[in-house]
């Protein structure tokens, strides 16, 4: 993950020449608030980005780790870790839930407008591209393991990476009801907006746009003129 940060985002930002706002999502959302330490931006805006990686809960932390276990010499074989094993990570986060989604579908009229609208949606959700396996290490190993974000210890840049001691404007939206992502892990921002959508339907959901998108439109619009 640092290294990414290091090697594209920072480079990519800096080409720029002039402060920009930052936005991320979910580990996106990580990855925005190390960028932002090592070059200025107008502002970072997080959305569902985890931090405090320790407050995942402890049933939650020791599934991630017996999956990534398991996946780890594979990974580390194919130099790659394949999407399906970071979904195999979220879906046991709340295994109920991913059923009786499946149930739910499972009843509706193929051809009906719900119907059409899930396939699509999972389509997008699963069709990731595969982490390298240094940044999927890194993830399972430093992150949700170690907690070196929230912890203080995460370095990029030749720096520790402190979101809280960021000089611009923050922004951060978390869901109480984010499975994925509690709302608890969160980097603390004075500015928190929470919100009752899921972690998927908080960005695409019909209220996405309501409890989501236009509050990030209008902060955007209000950061400062870069001089």
């Amino acid at each position: 993950m640092a290294q990414h940060v290091e090697e594209m985002l920072i480079p990519l930002l800096r080409s720029i020449r002039e402060p920009v706002a930052l936005a991320g999502y979910c580990l996106g959302g990580t990855i925005a608030a190390a960028a932002a330490q090592a070059v200025p931006v107008r502002g970072l805006a997080l959305i569902a980005a985890p931090w405090r990686f320790e407050r995942f809960g402890p049933d939650a932390l020791g599934q991630i780790d017996s999956i990534w276990q398991a996946a780890h010499e594979t990974c580390d074989t194919l130099g790659l870790v394949p999407m399906e094993v970071l979904q195999a990570g979220f879906w046991q986060l709340d295994p109920a839930r991913t059923i009786a989604k499946f149930e739910k579908f499972a009843r509706l009229d193929p051809a009906s407008a719900a119907a059409k609208n899930f396939v699509v949606l999972e389509d997008w959700a699963n069709a990731g591209a595969p982490l390298t396996f240094a940044a999927g290490r890194q993830m399972f190993d430093d992150f949700f393991t170690a907690d070196l974000p929230g912890r203080g210890q995460w370095r990029v840049a030749g720096q520790a990476v402190d979101p809280l001691t960021l000089p611009c404007p923050t922004v951060e939206f978390v869901s109480l009801t984010d499975r994925i992502v509690p709302a608890a892990s969160a980097v603390g921002f004075a500015d928190q907006r929470k919100l009752r959508l899921g972690h998927v339907g908080m960005v695409v959901g019909s209220s996405a746009r309501q409890f989501l998108w236009q509050p990030l439109a209008d902060w955007l619009t209000a950061l400062p003129t870069p001089r």
